[in-house]
């Protein structure tokens, strides 16, 4: 079926014209995630793709970068993070009125759920954790010199270009007072930690449903949605990582929070960073609730994006999306109480 959106007559020549080898356009149809960047699956007579567009309507200012998404798995391709092919990215020009990229189509398995039900059994589980632990240690061991992204992130901390950003991004976003997120905010600003000099390649969103695996084993084809990549700190992404164990299962975020772990073959988190650092050579990692806490908040700060954007109509998801607004109230409230724990 055809996306109303996206007008698939003038789509068709441009993508002849401008990507080597594509023919015979068919059909183009939404995929239901990608909530921030409306993302869809074109079949073509010379196979099938995906492309991801900005979203439509007035957009905050740095955000739904899809040319920075198309230049980092761009620099990827050939070192061991595993991304798939890129093939072309438009102007803001394009046929469809805004920038979009399209890249090849992997058949694999993405799992939804963290608590893997369709997996064979405790084994595949544990595997399918350990391959995503492997991939994201290659991530940051990436030479980010080496792959052409030497400039891809600001000099200075990480941390504090970080919390300014995502401070602004939900200042200018906000709907109202969440009393939990401003104590956040001023908490995270009182315990920043001193800039350590790590630099990595950081993905910005890197969890479960991020990856695709193979249909058949448990392997990672491809890790997807590069929008908040950039040059950073690698433990925001273990953290961030981890975020997911303290999550409710019972909740939109279908995190790891109150399932029985162990009897499903999971790790512990304690385990799942254990493994990271030994696979990056660390001894392990200090002000572990700064770096949880600073997750929680970004992830919150994001939400509230989303979910302004549904109240102003232009949100990819407009149902889903006005669900975030108390997102950011869950989100807040477990940061407040991890470092209530702290004080």
């Amino acid at each position: 079926m055809s996306d109303p959106v996206l007008d698939q007559a003038a789509l068709a020549p441009y993508l002849e014209a401008n990507m080597p080898g594509f023919s015979g356009l068919l059909s183009i149809e939404k995929f239901k995630s990608g909530q921030s960047n409306p993302t869809y699956l074109m079949t073509a007579a010379s196979g099938r793709y995906v492309l991801r567009a900005k979203p439509p309507g007035q957009l905050l200012k740095s955000a739904h970068q899809v040319d920075r998404e198309f230049r980092v798995m761009s620099a990827l391709a050939g070192t061991a993070v595993p991304v798939p092919a890129m093939l072309h990215l438009s102007s803001e020009a394009s046929p469809i009125g805004r920038m979009f990229y399209v890249m090849d189509f992997l058949d694999g398995r993405i799992f939804w759920d963290p608590a893997l039900p369709e997996a064979h059994d405790n084994d595949e589980r544990a595997a399918i954790y350990d391959a995503m632990n492997d991939t994201l240690a290659a991530l940051h061991d990436v030479d980010v010199e080496a792959v052409g992204l030497g400039d891809f992130g600001r000099a200075g901390s990480y941390f504090e270009r970080q919390l300014a950003r995502w401070t602004s991004q939900y200042r200018a976003s906000e709907t109202g007072t969440v009393t939990d997120m401003d104590r956040l905010i001023a908490w995270l600003e009182t315990h920043m930690p001193a800039d350590d000099g790590r630099i990595s390649l950081v993905h910005g969103d890197y969890r479960l449903d991020n990856l695709i695996f193979a249909p058949d084993r448990p392997t990672v084809l491809a890790v997807l949605d590069w929008e908040l990549s950039t040059s950073g700190h690698p433990f925001a992404d273990i953290a961030y990582q981890c975020m997911q164990w303290r999550l409710p299962h019972a909740s939109g975020f279908r995190g790891l929070g109150g399932i029985d772990r162990a009897a499903l073959g999971l790790p512990s988190e304690a385990d799942y960073v254990a493994a990271y650092c030994r696979r990056r050579g660390l001894s392990g990692i200090g002000n572990w609730t700064f770096f949880l806490a600073f997750s929680f908040f970004r992830l919150a700060a994001i939400c509230q994006g989303v979910f302004k954007r549904a109240l102003d109509g232009n949100a990819s998801n407009p149902e889903k999306a006005k669900t975030y607004g108390e997102a950011v109230k869950l989100l807040s409230h477990l940061a407040a109480r991890l470092i209530d724990k702290e004080a």
